[in-house]
């Protein structure tokens, strides 16, 4: 008998993989999860340089406008939203986009996210201009991608040229010869002439030093968009940590864990680099150091969660803290 429900369950589960295709990795994964699957596929096929998590003031709402990213190359730069949407999406008379996830049974309306991502460009376009840097006209563009294959949008939907649905996700794929497929050239089409190198470099720079969320580096490859707020746990801990602050930190990582520290408890070694507003970072011979039990936690809210959580030191890689 249980020979037969052990089959079962293995039949089961490879029906499941045959029919699913790529659905169990966007459902129940974190906004963080899918964000940085998104922007490592993109970067590998179709070249250039993904910024990802940017938080750019908006003059006009004297806000910071999260961007998911922001995908580089000479011919073109493109502002990506990623939408993790599950079930069936339609449009509402307002223009919200409604999705309709059965599993939920329940109807969530999101703001229009070609709305949203042209206005990010025009943000975007001015946090750019305030530092120097006018780009050729069309060369900042918006896309939106849908990637989970169990999201099912209305055909007014993926009519739209800036939605970029599961079906077309799918097909991304570099060709051997050219580098780019025919679908990659007519969705991430840019201007009729490449930037120079000098432009490219600039904007390089201005993204990579622009306010983005903070990123904690946990172990088994994942990385979580958030904000650091503070440390919890021992005293003489808190205190060895003192000055590990935004205005004076920028990254903090995990050298090396010890299971035998002081009076045989378990320990690890911080490392962290000092904040140097005139260079790009602090040499390795800056950085200072602190060893502290290893179940101290770090007080980290991700960009999808209303509240910190509370994330021990042992279980991550490294922290970086923005500006």
């Amino acid at each position: 008998m249980w020979l037969q429900i052990l089959c079962g369950l293995v039949a089961l589960r490879c029906l499941r993989y045959l029919f699913s295709g790529d659905d169990e990795l966007f459902i129940e994964k974190s906004v963080s999860d899918v964000i940085f699957h998104v922007a490592n596929r993109i970067e590998k096929l179709c070249g250039g340089k993904v910024y990802v998590g940017l938080r750019i003031p908006d003059a006009d709402s004297g806000t910071k406008q999260t961007i998911d990213m922001v995908l580089v190359t000479k011919g073109v730069a493109i502002v990506i939203a990623v939408r993790n949407f599950l079930g069936s999406v339609e449009m509402d008379t307002t223009g919200s986009w409604v999705c309709k996830d059965r599993k939920k049974l329940r109807a969530v309306r999101h703001p229009d996210p070609v709305v949203e991502t042209k206005r990010q460009v025009a943000i975007l376009e001015s946090y750019l201009e305030q530092r120097g840097l006018n780009l050729p006209e069309g060369y900042l563009i918006p896309r939106v991608v849908l990637p989970s294959p169990a999201c099912r949008p209305i055909d007014d939907i993926t009519e739209l040229p800036e939605v970029i649905t599961s079906d077309k996700w799918m097909e991304l794929r570099p060709e051997p010869r050219s580098g780019f497929s025919n679908w990659i050239k007519e969705t991430f089409r840019g201007g009729k002439s490449e930037i120079h190198d000098g432009i490219f470099q600039q904007l390089d720079f201005i993204l990579r030093t622009a306010p983005m969320w903070d990123r904690l580096e946990l172990k088994g490859d994942r990385t979580i968009l958030g904000e650091f707020s503070d440390f919890k746990g021992a005293r003489e801990d808190i205190q060895a940590l003192r000055d590990v602050r935004r205005s004076k930190v920028s990254q903090l990582t995990i050298q090396k864990s010890s299971i035998f520290g002081v009076l045989g408890r378990s320990e690890v070694h911080v490392l962290y680099s000092p904040r140097d507003y005139r260079t790009e970072g602090a040499s390795t011979l800056d950085w200072k150091d602190a060893t502290v039990r290893s179940n101290t936690e770090v007080l980290f809210q991700p960009i999808d969660s209303k509240k910190p959580q509370k994330i021990k030191l042992s279980s991550f890689v490294s922290m970086t803290l923005s500006t």
